[in-house]
């Protein structure tokens, strides 16, 4: 027998969440510049800033990642994102 049990989604507060950009502007071929991946969004927003500057470019595609964690909704918080 299966019963169904509620779960919350959690981000896994173990493992820091990563941010990037990479410039896509181009007629033909995107720049493809990349900031590389940073732990939080103002290095790569001031990043986007001084590629524009120095390329005029405005057009960036953003990534965003993390992990997250499913738990028994009665559990939610209980071990600070530990699997």
């Amino acid at each position: 027998m299966f019963r169904y049990v509620p779960f919350t989604i959690e981000q896994d507060g173990t493992v820091e969440p990563e941010y990037e950009a990479r410039c896509v502007s181009g007629d033909e071929v995107e720049c493809g510049a990349w900031s590389g991946t940073c732990i939080g969004p103002e290095p790569v927003e001031e990043w986007q800033r001084r590629h524009t500057q120095e390329s005029g470019h405005r057009r960036y595609r953003r990534n965003f990642g993390d992990y997250a964690v499913m738990r028994p909704a009665g559990l939610a918080g209980s071990n600070g994102g530990a699997v």
